[in-house]
């Protein structure tokens, strides 16, 4: 009786977790915009404004937090921002802020071009696409919400 029960359950478990499996593949990404590359897969379309929070942090943490306005380009799975107000670091508008790869599963590679330099940074995409946060890991993070 207690190896028939075991069974039971054994198949049971095995049933439940074939249930798991569809249910997490269907929760993917859910992005309002995309763009349809010619290999078939489907892109976050970044084009237009996007409002941004920039956040310093670390040995940077003196030179604050302040808003930019970021236009984004895309061509392909490519990507570039540029500033589109002055801010206290930089007072051209116009000067590049970010350039970038996507893929399918979100952003690939960003660089942010700071005062200092160009630094390769971390991008995560948000569930419905109108909101990136973009960080170096040691003193910059900004915060992109479309407009």
């Amino acid at each position: 009786m207690t190896r028939k029960i075991c069974i039971l359950l054994g198949v049971l478990i095995v049933f439940v977790s074939f249930l798991y499996v569809p249910q997490a593949q269907t929760q993917d990404k859910k992005w309002k915009k995309t763009i349809t590359l010619p290999n078939g897969d489907k892109i976050l379309d970044m084009n237009g404004e996007w409002d941004a929070l920039v956040e310093n942090y670390g040995v940077h943490a003196g030179s604050g937090s302040y808003p930019q306005i970021e236009k984004i380009t895309q061509t392909g799975s490519s990507f570039v921002a540029i500033r589109m107000i002055t801010d206290p670091h930089h007072p051209v508008i116009g000067s590049q802020s970010l350039e970038g790869e996507l893929d399918k599963s979100g952003i690939k590679k960003v660089t942010i071009f700071k005062t200092i330099g160009p630094e390769e940074a971390k991008g995560q995409i948000s569930e419905d696409g109108n909101k990136i946060i973009i960080d170096d890991g040691e003193s910059c993070k900004l915060t992109l919400t479309r407009k």
